[in-house]
């Protein structure tokens, strides 16, 4: 029987408290936004996403290159992205002291993490450091991990533009092509807290991901997950290919009988 899905990855979203988690988790399963009450614990909220294939994998059959006809199992050409479909699984962690202890337990085989502050609150901004450290201790080594600036719709009307790179970054305000007069029903922004330029610089110094999003308007929301899932799956493909260049069978993550299935 065919599964809905290639793979499942297990997530965890941490960060201090009213970052906006829960309302992250939200958008991304039912793409929908309300003003939640701090998480007590954890939640929990799955989706499946189609990841498209980066590029095809190198050919390292023990007969070589091969004629490249795109003859085989399953009749899927060599150059074709066909994509993955996965099951993310992620939870939603609180962000109080309190459960620390608590929620450091669902670290463990995460594949993905997703730090997430507050735009508008330094101190959120200050405290990814201890975040980034539980998560990489407690975690998978190979753990993917994205910073995720969330909260932009409180210091800018426009979205984040989206890079080539899948990296956010807000339109100028001195851009009078990108700027937009608040009408009426437009909150007043407020001021932002930490810039672009520096959490880009603390994701690059930490080996991370960075995207910057809104939950409440699902800017950048569904972008966070899948850049995070591209990098695990370009993790697995790159692995497979060394185990069959070994002669050996299998890859990580769990990949289920047929292709399907799976879990980490």
């Amino acid at each position: 029987m065919d599964l809905q899905w290639d793979y499942i990855l297990k997530y965890v979203l941490i960060g201090d408290s009213s970052v906006g988690k829960s309302s992250l988790l939200i958008r991304l399963t039912d793409d929908s936004f309300n003003a939640t009450e701090p998480t007590l614990g954890v939640e929990f909220g799955s989706k499946i996403l189609h990841i498209p294939d980066p590029s095809p994998l190198p050919d390292v059959s023990p007969s070589g290159g091969g004629s490249g006809s795109g003859s085989g199992s399953g009749g899927r050409g060599r150059g074709e992205r066909a994509g993955k479909r996965v099951k993310i699984q992620c939870w939603d962690t609180a962000g109080t002291e309190s459960f620390r202890s608590i929620t450091r337990s669902y670290f463990r085989g995460a594949a993905g993490g997703l730090v997430v502050y507050d735009v508008t609150r330094r101190e959120t901004f200050e405290h990814a450091t201890s975040w980034l450290s539980d998560l990489r201790a407690h975690a998978d080594e190979n753990v993917a991990i994205i910073l995720v600036a969330n909260k932009t719709d409180l210091c800018s009307h426009s979205p984040p533009t989206l890079t080539p790179f899948g990296q956010a970054l807000p339109p100028s305000s001195s851009d009078p092509s990108s700027s937009t007069s608040p009408s009426s029903s437009q909150t007043k922004l407020k001021p932002r807290a930490v810039s672009t330029s520096e959490g880009q610089l603390f994701a690059r110094q930490n080996g991370l991901l960075y995207v910057e999003t809104s939950a409440k308007n699902g800017w950048g929301v569904e972008e966070a997950f899948e850049m995070t899932a591209r990098e695990i799956l370009g993790r697995v493909g790159r692995e497979e290919a060394e185990r069959k260049m070994k002669g050996r069978k299998g890859i990580s993550l769990g990949q289920g009988g047929g292709g399907k299935g799976g879990c980490c």
